[in-house]
């Protein structure tokens, strides 16, 4: 990932409905959710929610499938590993023993 997409991704999570939108898609896993059911757990409304969602899929964090009339949102996994490489990329001056408890701390045992 480069600096102008790092940046498009911390502007889409520095709201606060789409960070929650995106630590909701999380935890969803790979079931996903449907745009109205992110509506209804967050309590906002479907056309501001739908805002959100595009601005979070302009940046690369989640991704949709059409389903019939609905469409499915997933968090994209590999637009959060991108984020989170491009930050620890320089990580501890080259020492990568000393980053390892940092990444043991955010892999994911899925």
């Amino acid at each position: 990932m480069d600096k102008l997409k790092a940046l498009d991704a911390f502007a889409a999570l520095s709201q606060a409905t789409r960070l929650d939108v995106f630590r909701l898609l999380i935890k969803a896993g790979d079931i996903g959710m449907t745009a109205g059911s992110i509506s209804d757990t967050l309590d906002v409304r479907q056309n501001t929610m739908s805002a959100n969602l595009s601005v979070l899929t302009r940046s690369g964090l989640i991704r949709s499938e059409r389903e019939g009339r609905s469409i499915r949102y997933f968090a994209d996994m590999a637009g959060m590993r991108g984020l989170l490489a491009f930050l620890l990329e320089d990580c501890c001056g080259g020492r990568p023993d000393l980053c390892q408890p940092v990444i043991n701390e955010i892999a994911c045992a899925c």
